[in-house]
């Protein structure tokens, strides 16, 4: 019982915290000049996508940026981000996504269960025409950090990737030797409700649904360039999460570099700006690498 109460309250705390998370500690509040977003919202099988979009001016086409929230966040949290991606002359578009159940869309644990799922939102942004489709890239935080990389492994079509703080392997997560006493039954605790969730019927089809759902399994099809951006202290989804996905990706010969950013938690970049900055220089660099056109295409 002891243990279920630290569950309960660290359930409590991180509700807590998600509460005094600020999405626009850094990025703007307010359309810059010379952007433009709106609101969508498109069904894609049994998906309702909840759509923030944002724009320079122009026709385009612009290299254009997919993001997606951390778990339990929408894409309207993400209007400063992808204001912040347009200001610098990128179409952006963030998404949440709700799911078909008994006849209503409704948030799950894990929203993509059919093949074609993890395809929806990006075909949505490759087919806008303003975006230019050879020039697409992932940025996610946290659980929309795995769908990034999820992303570029299930489609073959992204061209970079920048996945903030992501768990990279949901069973070795979930099922860390390193753990002791009230902390690992937690977290059994935490893989029952995912079974629940879930909806398997067994742990061996668990750990299938789970293997489906992280990167590192999927490691050898993720061939666009990868930064990873983890905080030293994250105690959610420890640094150990993308050192792992760092040492793989480079075994395989892929372009991948990890920032781990000094005295940083879990989602920092929403909390300290100073350290959302160093992150965001970041990504963006990133980004202007890989997705602008070289002075021959112009």
């Amino acid at each position: 019982m002891a243990a279920v109460r630290r569950l309960l309250g660290l359930a409590s705390l991180c509700l807590l915290l998600a509460a005094c998370l600020n999405h626009f500690v850094y990025h703007p509040r307010k359309d810059p000049p010379a952007v433009t977003s709106w609101s969508q919202e498109v069904v894609r099988g049994k998906l309702l996508l909840r759509l923030e979009w944002a724009s320079p001016e122009g026709d385009g086409p612009f290299p254009a940026v997919l993001v997606h929230p951390e778990a339990g966040h929408t894409a309207g949290e993400m209007r400063g981000v992808v204001r912040d991606l347009a200001r610098a002359g990128y179409l952006a578009v963030a998404v949440d996504y709700r799911r078909e159940q008994g006849g209503l869309y409704r948030a799950t644990l894990f929203t993509w269960r059919d093949p074609d799922d993890p395809r929806a939102a990006f075909d949505v942004l490759r087919s806008h025409p303003k975006a230019d489709p050879s020039r697409i890239g992932a940025l996610g935080f946290s659980q929309g950090g795995v769908y990034s990389l999820l992303i570029a492994a299930y489609t073959g079509q992204v061209a970079a990737v920048v996945a903030y703080y992501p768990v990279t392997d949901f069973e070795l997560w979930l099922d860390d030797p390193a753990r002791r006493g009230g902390r690992r039954l937690a977290f059994r605790l935490i893989r029952r409700h995912f079974r629940k969730e879930l909806g398997a019927r067994d742990d061996r089809e668990l750990s299938g649904m789970l293997a489906r759902a992280s990167a590192f399994r999927q490691v050898e099809a993720i061939r666009a360039p990868v930064l990873l951006i983890h905080g030293e202290r994250d105690t959610s989804a420890g640094v150990g999460e993308s050192e792992r996905l760092e040492r793989r990706l480079k075994e395989l010969g892929r372009e991948v570099e990890l920032l781990v950013i000094p005295g940083a938690g879990h989602v920092f970049n929403f909390r300290d700006r100073d350290k959302a900055e160093t992150a965001w220089t970041a990504t963006r660099a990133w980004l202007d690498r890989y997705l602008r056109p070289s002075s021959k295409a112009r």
